[in-house]
């Protein structure tokens, strides 16, 4: 959504996609979404992909060289300012503009304090498709681990929940929408729990067997 509410602006290019991958799994981190997956992503929104490795259970302060590393790449092409799509969480915004402001730019926060519940209707209304990757447990059931984000899904997840999932209690792999070229052939595999708290679904692209 904040992509799209950018294209839709008019008032910017999107010169990249930023995700970091953990080495180890050859994941998006946190997410556990397969690395494959993320390129076709990338390829069907005719976007650019730079990937920033991090490895398991990645200190902060590595993290945070990993993205200087990139914010600096981006800068030295004369890239001023980097999107999220943060939706309230105050501290996290400011996190990201100190890393920011390290490197000379400044944060654009397109989803910023927008309904969540009117932005996740939204979403659905305008025809994207996407699956729940990761669960957190201590928020949501784990059943909801490679379930379709859909009216179902909002009608079923606890009042405790925020619907866009801006808590922690899930991240999500978006395979279909209106700014797609083409939607992204993948199924719902296999659910893991791969720590006492978090369960990932295995979203397997449907060419592998």
């Amino acid at each position: 959504m904040a992509a799209y509410h950018l294209l839709a602006s008019q008032k910017y290019e999107i010169a990249a996609l930023l995700t970091t991958l953990t080495e180890d799994f050859d994941r998006i981190s946190m997410h556990g979404v397969r690395r494959e997956l993320l390129e076709q992503q990338a390829d069907s929104l005719a976007i650019p992909l730079h990937k920033a490795v991090i490895p398991k259970d990645c200190p902060n302060e590595v993290y945070e060289e990993r993205m200087r590393e990139a914010f600096g790449r981006f800068r030295a092409r004369g890239i001023t300012k980097i999107a999220f799509g943060d939706l309230f969480l105050e501290d996290v915004k400011q996190y990201r503009d100190r890393l920011l402001a390290q490197a000379g730019m400044t944060g654009v926060y397109p989803n910023w304090l927008r309904d969540t519940d009117e932005l996740v209707r939204t979403f659905i209304g305008l025809g994207f498709k996407a699956i729940l990757a990761c669960v957190d447990t201590h928020a949501i059931d784990a059943s909801f681990a490679g379930r379709e984000i859909d009216l179902d899904l909002l009608r079923d997840l606890p009042e405790s929940a925020d619907p866009c999932g801006e808590h922690g209690e899930y991240h999500s792999f978006v395979y279909d929408g209106p700014i797609f070229k083409r939607a992204i052939a993948c199924r719902a595999g296999e659910r893991v729990m791969r720590t006492p708290r978090f369960n990932y679904c295995d979203i397997v692209p449907m060419s592998a067997r």
